[in-house]
C-alpha cells in the first residue's frame, strides 16, 4: 500500500472536510485544502517531477502546506521525499545535497546544488495548475517513501530509509481511520525534516483532522494559534513545552479551552516541566509518544490515564511518568545485555521489531539482525507491567571505574533544583577512573547558584560516584530543534575550555 491510498480514502470518504489550512488564512498563505484538493495538487506536483526526470524530491523549508503537497506528490511520482534541515550551514547543507544529485529541490535558500531547484512559490504555483494525465501511482509497498536524516547527536547524520509499507503499517496499527470529529484540528510545530513532522501529517490525515502548520515556534505564537484556530490536538517536543510553561509563569491555567489532547516526545521530558504543564492545562489528555526515525515514529505510548493517576497522587503512576509507556500492538521489545536477553526489571540495550520497523540506511542496507530485531541504541528496562523506561542513548552511558552511569538520572536530579532550567551530563576522559562526570546547566533568569552547591544537591540525592566532578554554567546548551542535546558539541566545548567548573 502507498500512503497516497490513505489520502484517496480520505478524499472519497470525507470530500468536504478541510484537510490542511487555517480558518482565516493570511493573504500570502495558500488556500485551505480539502482532501480532494490536496490529492489534485499532489497529482500536479507528480507531473512536474515526472517532467523533470527527478529521482528524488528534496524539501528545504519550514512547516507549511507545501510540505504536505510535496510528500504526496513524491509518493504519486514514485520517488522518495527527502526533507532537509533548512537551519544547517550552507556547507553542511551542500554536503547533504551532494548525496542527491538528481533531485528536484524545493527551497528559498538558493541551496548549493547543481540539480534542478525551484522556490516554494514556484512549487506552489505549479501544483495549483490543473494536472495533465499522469499514470496512477504504484502500490508497491517496497517503494521508498521518505529518506530522513537522523539528527546526528553523536555522529554524522545517516539517511534512514522508510518504505511505504513501514509508514502504512504504523498508520494502520495506531490510527482509527476517519475517527476525528469534524471540528477537530491539530497544530503541527515540529519540523518537517523530523519523523514526527511526517507521521503527524499522515496520522491526522487518516484520522480526518484539520492540520494547521506553525512555521516558526514561539510560546506566545503557539498559544495564539491554538486559541484562534480552535485547536483540539497538539504535539510538542519537551523544549517547546518548557518554553510555554515558562512563558505562562504564574498563570493559573493556559486558557486554551478547545485543546483536549497534548502529546509530547522527541527527547526526554523533565518531570518538573511535565507536572507544571499538567496543572496549566487542566482537562487536557497528556500522551508521551516514544519512537525513532528508524521505527517510522511511535512504538510506545504513556496514555492520559497514567498521567491523571500520577497527578492524583498514585506513587506508582508518578514513577511511571518517567517511562515511555507501553508498546503499541505489533511491536515487540527485548532488553539485552552482553550475554543476551535480560529478565524483566534489568537495564540493558533496547531492541525492537515489528512491521513498522525499518532499520535500513541509504548506502548501508538493513541493520536488522537475522531475527528482525533492531538495535535502537537506547538503554532502558521494562517493568513487570510492561512499561518501558528509556535511560538514554547507549553512546551516552558514562563508564566510571567499571560502573555504568546513565546521564539521565543525574540530569533529573539537577533539574529538580529550583534554579536549574536545563541540564546535560557527559563523560570526560580521566586517567584514573576512565571517565569522570561533567555537567552543564542553564539557570532560570535572575538565579545565581555556584557549582559546589549543585554538587552538594546531587550528592545528597545520589551516591558520591554519581556526583559530577565538574559543573559548568552555560547560557544555553547545544541542541537539535527537537530538543536533543548535541553531546559531542557539549563535550568539545567543555574540553576546549580546559575547565568546566563554575568558580
Amino acid at each position: 500500500m502507498n500512503v497516497l491510498t490513505l489520502l484517496e480514502m480520505a478524499a472519497t470518504g470525507m470530500p468536504s472536510r478541510v484537510g490542511i489550512g487555517r480558518r482565516k488564512p493570511a493573504a500570502s498563505a495558500p488556500a485551505i485544502l480539502t482532501y480532494p484538493a490536496l490529492l489534485e495538487r499532489a497529482q500536479s506536483g507528480a507531473g512536474l517531477l515526472t517532467e523533470s526526470n527527478a529521482e528524488e524530491l528534496v524539501y528545504v523549508g519550514v512547516n507549511a502546506d507545501d510540505f504536505a503537497v510535496a510528500l504526496f506528490a513524491a509518493a504519486w511520482a514514485g520517488v522518495p521525499l527527502v526533507p532537509l534541515n533548512y537551519r544547517l550551514s550552507r556547507d553542511a547543507l551542500g554536503r547533504l545535497l551532494a548525496r542527491h544529485p538528481n533531485a528536484l529541490v524545493i527551497s528559498d535558500l538558493q541551496p548549493p546544488t547543481t540539480g534542478h531547484a525551484v522556490t516554494v512559490a514556484q512549487w506552489r504555483a505549479a501544483c495549483a495548475e490543473p494536472a495533465g494525465d499522469p499514470s496512477r501511482w504504484s502500490d508497491d509497498p517496497e517503494a521508498v517513501a521518505v529518506l530522513l536524516y537522523t539528527s546526528g547527536t553523536t555522529s554524522e547524520p545517516k539517511a534512514a530509509v522508510l518504505r511505504h509499507r513501514h509508514l502504512t503499517s504504523y498508520l494502520l496499527g495506531s490510527v482509527d481511520f476517519g475517527a476525528a470529529g469534524e471540528q477537530e484540528a491539530v497544530i503541527v510545530s515540529v519540523p518537517p525534516y523530523h519523523i514526527a513532522g511526517v507521521s503527524n501529517l499522515l496520522s491526522n490525515i487518516c484520522a480526518g483532522r484539520r492540520v494547521v502548520y506553525l512555521d516558526t515556534f514561539t510560546a506566545q505564537g503557539w498559544l495564539d494559534c491554538v486559541r484562534a484556530e480552535a485547536i483540539t490536538h497538539a504535539l510538542l517536543v519537551p523544549t517547546m513545552l518548557a518554553k510555554i510553561t515558562e512563558h505562562l509563569g504564574p498563570a493559573p491555567n493556559a486558557d486554551v479551552p478547545t485543546l483536549t489532547s497534548l502529546a509530547y516526545g522527541g527527547a526526554k521530558m523533565p518531570i518538573p516541566v511535565l507536572e507544571r504543564a499538567i496543572r496549566l492545562f487542566p482537562g487536557v489528555d497528556f500522551v508521551n509518544a516514544y519512537g525513532l526515525t528508524e521505527t517510522s515514529s511511535t512504538i510506545a505510548v504513556l496514555g492520559p490515564d497514567d498521567h491523571r493517576a500520577a497527578l492524583d497522587g498514585d506513587s506508582v503512576a508518578h514513577a511511571r511518568l518517567g517511562s515511555a509507556g507501553r508498546l503499541l500492538p505489533g511491536i515487540q521489545v527485548e532488553i539485552r545485555g552482553p550475554a543476551g536477553p535480560l529478565p524483566t526489571g534489568n537495564a540493558g540495550d533496547i531492541y525492537v521489531r515489528g512491521e513498522q520497523v525499518s532499520g535500513e540506511y541509504r548506502g548501508a542496507g538493513s541493520v536488522l539482525d537475522e531475527n528482525g530485531w533492531f538495535a535502537t541504541r537506547d538503554r532502558g528496562w521494562v517493568d513487570e507491567d510492561g512499561y518501558l523506561f528509556v535511560e538514554g542513548r547507549t553512546d551516552d552511558t558514562i563508564i566510571r571505574g567499571g560502573e555504568n552511569i546513565a546521564p539521565a538520572e543525574i540530569e533529573d536530579v539537577l533539574l529538580e533544583h529550583p534554579a536549574v532550567v536545563e541540564a546535560a551530563v557527559v563523560g570526560v576522559p580521566d586517567e584514573h577512573w576512565g571517565q569522570e562526570i561533567a555537567a552543564a546547566v542553564v539557570l532560570r533568569p535572575g538565579c545565581i547558584v555556584h557549582a559546589e552547591e549543585l554538587r552538594q544537591w546531587v550528592r545528597s540525592r545520589l551516591r558520591g560516584s554519581k556526583t559530577p566532578t565538574l559543573i559548568a554554567i552555560r547560557d544555553a546548551l547545544p541542541q537539535t530543534p527537537t530538543g536533543k542535546v548535541l553531546r559531542r558539541e557539549l563535550l568539545a566545548d567543555l574540553l576546549a575550555t580546559g575547565q568546566a567548573a563554575d568558580i
